[in-house]
């Protein structure tokens, strides 16, 4: 399959730059996959969408301040992502990264930080990661978080030169995290608050958390023409005993987020039997797949030609997802990680 196939026009105007001033008033696409029909609500009426019975997936990763910023003995500004912790002692912890503008950097290289702190760069270890080695004052947990900055998705723009939005770093994080670890927000999970949440296990509908790490693989663009030729990044994923019985025993699943989908289809057998497990997963979900366990899925409206847009195109027909997306720009809603979401049942 062709990747130009997988995109579609969108205005920059509705790309949202913040969230809305309360998570549960974000829009609700409703698409009706077998009657075909959609409806435009509020995320607050998503109780009156779902049934006894349903069972919520729910991502619990924790985002992490991956995002900080230092300079170059010469004054030029860098741009740090953290990315997977290698190595932590009372003096250092060492961590892979992806450094912008790199184009000059050279191992040995030293990057100055706030607060006298620096990163000396280790060694290359791709064409994208380097190897950095911090040294701050007091900790470097403790230096995250007072100097991180929430990994927002390069199409929101922020200041560099400013200090770190607090709105960001609560925002860009669910109610319900728990495990520290993600570098991007499972964000179907950012509309839900705690009125919405309280009606759903009112009205009976249970939500089972699984973690997904989100890696930086989300920020990465699809490379190849022929999509069957892209890899995934891999991402680390868990699934307990208790979360696993719940969801064998649901009479429908709906996976909040891409990621929880993305976890359930790996953890599960060739009958739908999701295990209790822990591991890493590639699994790249495009046009074609066979779902073995997902029934319904909540997400965001995602970037052309993105690996989660595709996902969408397999649960929901390539067709149908392109009707879904034009009405959702036709009728100005907000797309990306800050914007508006979508029920497909």
């Amino acid at each position: 399959m062709d990747l130009k196939d997988f995109s579609y026009h969108l205005p920059d105007e509705l790309i949202a730059q913040h969230p809305h001033a309360r998570r549960d008033h974000s829009r609700l696409l409703f698409l009706d996959k077998q009657k075909q029909e959609m409806k435009d609500l509020f995320f607050f009426r998503l109780p009156d969408l779902l049934e006894k019975g349903d069972v919520l997936v729910i991502n619990d990763s924790r985002v992490i301040p991956a995002r900080l910023f230092g300079k170059k003995p010469t004054g030029a500004l860098m741009e740090i992502l953290l990315l997977t912790k290698k190595k932590s002692d009372q003096e250092s912890q060492t961590w892979e990264a992806l450094i912008r503008p790199a184009k000059r950097l050279r191992e040995n290289d030293v990057i100055n930080l706030e607060d006298n702190g620096k990163a000396n760069v280790l060694a290359r270890v791709s064409d994208k990661k380097w190897l950095l080695e911090f040294f701050v004052p007091d900790g470097f947990d403790n230096y995250l978080k007072k100097f991180g900055r929430a990994p927002l998705p390069p199409y929101i723009k922020r200041d560099k030169d400013v200090s770190p939005d607090m709105k960001d770093l609560e925002r860009y994080q669910t109610i319900y995290a728990q495990n520290p670890g993600s570098i991007a927000a499972p964000t179907a999970g950012l509309h839900f608050s705690e009125d919405v949440i309280k009606i759903l296990r009112a009205k009976g509908i249970q939500f089972v958390p699984i973690t997904l790490h989100v890696g930086f693989g989300t920020f990465l663009p699809i490379e190849v023409n022929e999509i069957e030729d892209h890899v995934m990044e891999s991402e680390y994923y868990e699934i307990s005993p208790e979360s696993s019985m719940i969801i064998n025993n649901a009479r429908r699943l709906i996976a909040v987020g891409t990621t929880s989908t993305r976890t359930l289809e790996s953890a599960c057998d060739q009958h739908g039997y999701v295990h209790t497990q822990s591991g890493f997963t590639n699994l790249f979900i495009y046009p074609g797949y066979k779902f073995k366990r997902v029934n319904g899925l909540l997400t965001n409206f995602h970037l052309p030609q993105s690996s989660l847009f595709l996902l969408v195109c397999a649960f929901a027909g390539t067709d149908l997802t392109k009707k879904v997306y034009a009405h959702a720009v036709e009728n100005q809603y907000r797309f990306y990680s800050y914007g508006d979401c979508m029920l497909l049942l």
